[in-house]
This record gives C-alpha cells, sequence and structure tokens, in this order.
C-alpha cells in the first residue's frame, strides 16, 4: 500500500488548520481592484512604528551582513531595566510566537493535556498540537476564560495552561484578584503562560502586571511582544519573562539568531519611545470609544474591549458583511475560525480610518 506525504507526518500536524492571518491590502487591491484600502483587521498599531525604532532599524541596515548577537545582549538590558527584572530571565523570540512555541516543546510530551479557554488565541492550539499535547477547551463565560472551570479541568496529566489577558480575538480580560487566585490554586505540575500581548494598552486600574507574580510562581511565564504598540509587528519580536531556571531551559532549546538586527536595535530603542507609546494608547481610548458608540447606534452588540479592537455581532453570519466592507475598500477579521460566526474584530485605526469604517459599515449591514 502506498503511503502519502501527509501520511508520513505526525498524528498532531495532521490535525492541524492553517492560521489564517488577516487579508494583506495588496491582496485585496489585487483582487478587488480597489484603491487606497485600509486594513483594520491584525491589530495592528494605526500610527506605525515608533519613529525611534524605525531609525535604529535603519541605522542597523549596515550591519545586515553580520549574524546578529543571538543572545541579544543589548536588548535583554534595555528590557531588564525597563521592567525590573534580571536578564537571565528573559528569553527573546521571533515574535511572542516564539515563546509559545518554545514553551510546548519544553514541556509537553505526546499525550500530555493543555487547557485553554474558548475563543482562545489560535496559535495556542496550534503550538500545543504540533508538540504532541492533547488540547482541553473550556467553554468560556461571557466571552472570556472561566478561571474556576478551567481550574477544574486541570489533572495530573496537565502539563500547560495558555491564558491571555486581554484575550485576543475577544479583548476580554480578568483582574488582579481573581487572576492571583487561579495561579494560587493550581498544582506545582502546571506551567502557566500568561499572554500580555496587549498590556500596554489596558488602562483599567485593577488590571494586573504579571511580571509581579514570578517570584512567588517560579511555574509562570509572561510573554509580551513588540509587535502591537510598538508598531513593530513586520520585525517580529517577542519576548517571554519567567523565573531564570524556566527561562535557562527555553534558552537552551531555542535556535540561534531568529531575532534579526534590525529587530533587535530597534526594539532597543522602541522601549524607550515613551512618546509614541503615549500617542498610540490615547488614540486608541478614543477609538474604542467611538467604535462602541457607533455599534449602540446600529442597534449590533459588542464584546466590551481593552486591547486595540473590538469583536462585533451583526447579528448575522458575518461572511457576506465582511465581503461587503472589503468592496468598500475596508478590511477587517471574521472570526468564523474561532467558532464565532457572527463577529467581525475590528481594530482601532486612525482617525480618518475610523470615519471612513463608520462611513461604510451601515452600508455593509443594509447590503
Amino acid at each position: 500500500m502506498s503511503l502519502s506525504i501527509r501520511d508520513l507526518a505526525t498524528p498532531g500536524v495532521r490535525a492541524l488548520q492553517p492560521y489564517q492571518p488577516g487579508k494583506p491590502l495588496s491582496e485585496l487591491e489585487r483582487e478587488y481592484g480597489i484603491r487606497d484600502a485600509i486594513k483594520l483587521a491584525s491589530n495592528e498599531n494605526p500610527l506605525g512604528p515608533s519613529p525611534l525604532g524605525l531609525a535604529a532599524a535603519r541605522q542597523a541596515l549596515d550591519e545586515v551582513a553580520l549574524y546578529p548577537d543571538s543572545h541579544g545582549f543589548a536588548l535583554k538590558q534595555a528590557l531588564a531595566a525597563a521592567l525590573a527584572v534580571e536578564p537571565g530571565q528573559l528569553v527573546l523570540g521571533n515574535g511572542s510566537n516564539e515563546i509559545l512555541q518554545l514553551v510546548a516543546r519544553a514541556f509537553l510530551n505526546p499525550g500530555d493535556e493543555v487547557v485553554l479557554a474558548q475563543y482562545a488565541f489560535a496559535i495556542f492550539t496550534t503550538v500545543s498540537v504540533s508538540a504532541g499535547g492533547r488540547v482541553v477547551t473550556v467553554p468560556a463565560r461571557d466571552w472570556g476564560a472561566d478561571l474556576p472551570a478551567m481550574r477544574a479541568a486541570v489533572t495530573d496529566r496537565t502539563r500547560v495552561i495558555f491564558l491571555a489577558n486581554p484575550n485576543n480575538p475577544t479583548g476580554t480580560w480578568h483582574r488582579a484578584a481573581e487572576l492571583r487566585a487561579f495561579l494560587e490554586s493550581l498544582p506545582p505540575h502546571v506551567v502557566v503562560v500568561l499572554d500580555e500581548a496587549y498590556c500596554e494598552y489596558v488602562s483599567e486600574p485593577d488590571y494586573p502586571n504579571g511580571l509581579a507574580w514570578l517570584a512567588q510562581f517560579p511555574n509562570l511565564l509572561v510573554s509580551r511582544t513588540f509587535s502591537k504598540i510598538y508598531g513593530l509587528a513586520g520585525l517580529r519580536l517577542g519576548y517571554g519573562v519567567a523565573s531564570a531556571p524556566m527561562a535557562d531551559l527555553l534558552n537552551r532549546l531555542r535556535e540561534p539568531f531568529t531575532v534579526n538586527n534590525l529587530a533587535l536595535a530597534a526594539g532597543e530603542a522602541a522601549l524607550a519611545d515613551e512618546e509614541h507609546v503615549r500617542r498610540a494608547r490615547e488614540l486608541n481610548a478614543q477609538g474604542l470609544a467611538l467604535l462602541a458608540a457607533a455599534c449602540e447606534r446600529l442597534g449590533l452588540a459588542y464584546i466590551p474591549s481593552v486591547g486595540n479592537f473590538i469583536a462585533v455581532d451583526v447579528g448575522r453570519p458575518a461572511g457576506p458583511v465582511y465581503e461587503a466592507l472589503l468592496r468598500r475598500g475596508v478590511i477587517v477579521r471574521p472570526l468564523a475560525p474561532y467558532g464565532m460566526p457572527n463577529h467581525l474584530r475590528i481594530t482601532i485605526g486612525t482617525p480618518a480610518q475610523m470615519q471612513r469604517l463608520l462611513a461604510a459599515l451601515p452600508q455593509a449591514l443594509g447590503g
């Protein structure tokens, strides 16, 4: 009997579905013959990259013939100072996705369980299944993770919990007391990844900083990224912060040179760009309020969000509304792959982009 190439792959890989990124602007303009389209699909910073980071990346172009510092010494020193941690607690990655992959590879054996919340970031499943893990998905409560139910799902076979705060794509979040109680309740054989990719956007007073708990929980890793508020998504730079022993394990597994010269330089400079962060945070707060008010005027339900996006329920299968927006040059993100077929995730844009969205949305709904 002949074998196909698919038969040769591991069961985990065969079970995976490809990640579906937001449609690129170039693809939309090519397919629909549209010019000047806007993209509100991938939670990118509408202000663009940190000016300081961009200048540093341009200067680093002179060194692209050289391999980067695989250990990222200068960036780790800057991060350690900014975050009040030790450099030995840091793991750098090609986007925070690489950090998630390293955790899965380091701590999952085939058949080990991974506990996730319904509507969790899709990459949590991808890295878990590709490492041979068995994903246990816990039903959400009010579109967010049900922490007591997730705790009840933990067994002797559970090795990893992935939890985003705030969550993508729903924008929901957990307060300090409930999240700390959840961590305290877990057995020591469970590694917890707390994904804080959108933390810099959150202004809620009871929003926790996961880094403050690392000394108490040696099984905790906090992952963050330069892709969102710092505007460096195209350079792919993320990092994890954990206890020094956990960071050491992950750094042993990490392949060399996955973070390039431009990303290292841009990240170090962007970290000091407080003005860019302030502007992005203010713009986002205004955009969240504007979009929420528009949803209420249009009679659309939405999930209150503390990220840089809102998941909007269009009250019907969202595919046709998504297509109608595309034809008007507006790219948003349909959430059917997340089991949310009536929702569109809309990233906050510039004032001009938001006005274009709000002009197109009633037309798309009517059409």
